[in-house]
């Protein structure tokens, strides 16, 4: 069977889309759309993913997750899409993009891509970014709802790194899986929550 982002990939291609520009994004936005539900054990098994046991600063990752705390939380994502910030006891800080809505996901990302260390977008690529960086720049200003602190006893299965070249895929796909609202009530809040 076909990897879902080689034939996302292999459309776009047949498509004239060129990676990593806006249009690029928007068909990505518009596709995934058509795909409905996607499966998420099965998208971990899929190639563009690799396992890691150290994911660094700059990865962007996929796994399932279970928080501590969840029952104080009025939501939470089962399955985080996150962008690795920075270390911290016992996990780890990250975005996890899926507490944007898709526009908001391409404005961030399209920043983001700036701080990236090479433009071959292969495992040598990593975003460059820090808490610090993040708070101190206007062109980020959507990353305040998606920071999160993730605690590495409650992530519930490998962490799935998600190639460069795969990034603006999988930041369309919908694997968002909220628990205690629907994701249109946490896009809501998100927007109210960027200054």
């Amino acid at each position: 069977m076909a990897s879902l982002f080689d034939t996302l990939q292999a459309q776009a291609f047949r498509a004239g889309v060129a990676p990593r520009t806006k249009d690029a994004q928007q068909w990505f936005q518009r596709n995934v759309k058509k795909l409905g539900d996607v499966n998420r054990r099965s998208l971990l098994k899929d190639d563009a993913l690799d396992v890691t046991t150290k994911p660094k600063a700059g990865d962007m990752l996929m796994y399932f997750y279970d928080p501590k705390h969840k029952a104080t939380l009025p939501y939470y994502d089962r399955f985080p899409l996150t962008i690795m910030v920075e270390p911290a006891a016992g996990g780890f800080y990250g975005l996890n993009m899926h507490y944007l809505p898709l526009s908001l996901r391409a404005n961030l990302m399209d920043a983001l891509y700036q701080t990236a260390n090479n433009d071959r977008y292969d495992e040598t690529t990593k975003l460059k970014i820090s808490y610090k960086i993040l708070d101190g720049a206007a062109r980020y200003k959507e990353f305040r709802p998606c920071v999160k602190r993730y605690l590495n006893s409650q992530v519930q299965s490998k962490f799935m790194y998600v190639f460069p070249s795969e990034w603006d895929i999988a930041l369309f796909l919908p694997t968002e899986r909220f628990v205690g609202t629907s994701k249109a009530s946490v896009w809501a809040d998100s927007r109210r929550k960027i200054i």
